[in-house]
């Protein structure tokens, strides 16, 4: 998958894991805080792939290791919302590999 068509997966992912924090959080009591530390970043980096800005995939590869992180803490901390916990474990996951796919695909390209 080159091009604009992992740019594409990559803005579905960031979209559906901001639609994961908004469904998880929707009865936060700090519900505006929840919003702009969770949602606002994917969303902005969904915005910043679909413009083409060149650090957005790599920021959210970056940021993706946080979400990782938070997943597992959450899953393993809070079973009542262990469900929410791995959708954003998991596409944590699939962040990190949409966004690091061009780096190791040259670094482990075949030489002729």
């Amino acid at each position: 998958m080159k091009g604009r068509g992992r740019d594409a997966l990559l803005i579905g992912l960031l979209l559906a894991l901001a639609c994961v924090y908004v469904a998880w959080f929707w009865q936060d009591k700090h519900w505006l805080a929840t919003q702009v530390v969770f949602t606002a970043p994917p969303l902005l980096l969904a915005l910043g792939t679909w413009c083409r800005r060149g650090n957005a995939p790599f920021w959210s590869g970056v940021l993706a290791l946080f979400w990782f992180s938070h997943g597992v803490m959450s899953a393993w901390s809070h079973p009542d919302t262990a469900g929410w916990a791995w959708a954003e474990l998991l596409l944590a996951l699939a962040i990190i590999g949409v966004a690091n796919a061009p780096g190791l695909q040259k670094r482990f390209k075949r030489r002729r």
